[in-house]
């Protein structure tokens, strides 16, 4: 966690850690987004009655949250529907690019980490909640990925910290509605291939 005693410092080495996650996961998916040709936006990904557009326009929205609900200490109820509709604009690419950065920068503010979030689930840890927006940018970078024909191979890195986080409430992400209940992996299935089959993924 952060050091927040006398002058802010540096996170330690298990932040560090989780802030190197998060601006790769953040990487890859900026990646994916710079990769969409100009006819791909209304193709279908692999998320139920989502183009590309509309994933885009999701891992946007989470993005934005993020410097509300870290450094400003909002509410789902203060924040009201600020982020509701289309977050892309005339230009996605350029809309992704700032609201990456704008969680990058929000994460990585000094005692970020150690901080209190109020998420839709209710309060939690804001290293918990840096660990879901991992896991999330990183699961999607496979869709936008597989919708527009670009490498599907993920970092091991990221698969294996995501695998680890999503296992213990995976369950519970069927029920949100954003994944499809979890499918049974083929028999000596790799860490990915787990992953994904976890959020109902057919690779």
């Amino acid at each position: 966690m952060a050091d927040t005693t006398g002058t802010p410092g540096p996170p330690d080495q298990a932040g560090h850690s989780l802030l190197a996650r998060h601006a790769a996961a953040l990487d890859l998916f900026t990646d994916r987004v710079h990769a969409v040709a100009g006819d791909q936006w209304d193709a279908d990904t692999p998320c139920t009655d989502w183009s590309v557009h509309d994933l885009v326009n999701h891992l946007t929205t989470e993005q934005l949250w993020v410097p509300s609900l870290v450094r400003d200490g909002a509410t789902i109820d203060s924040v009201g529907d600020a982020f509701d509709g289309d977050m892309l604009g005339p230009d996605p690419v350029a809309s992704w690019d700032t609201a990456a950065e704008a969680s990058r920068e929000a994460f990585r503010e000094p005692g970020a980490l150690d901080r209190t979030v109020h998420l839709s689930s209710g309060a939690s840890d804001a290293d918990f909640y840096c660990g879901q927006m991992i896991s999330d940018l990183v699961v999607h970078s496979w869709d936008l990925s597989r919708a527009i024909g670009a490498e599907e191979k993920l970092p091991d890195d990221l698969v294996s910290f995501s695998l680890r986080e999503i296992k213990p409430y995976a369950a519970d992400l069927a029920k949100t509605g954003l994944f499809a209940p979890a499918v049974e992996p083929p028999q000596g299935a790799d860490e990915q291939t787990k992953l994904l089959s976890l959020l109902g993924r057919k690779v």
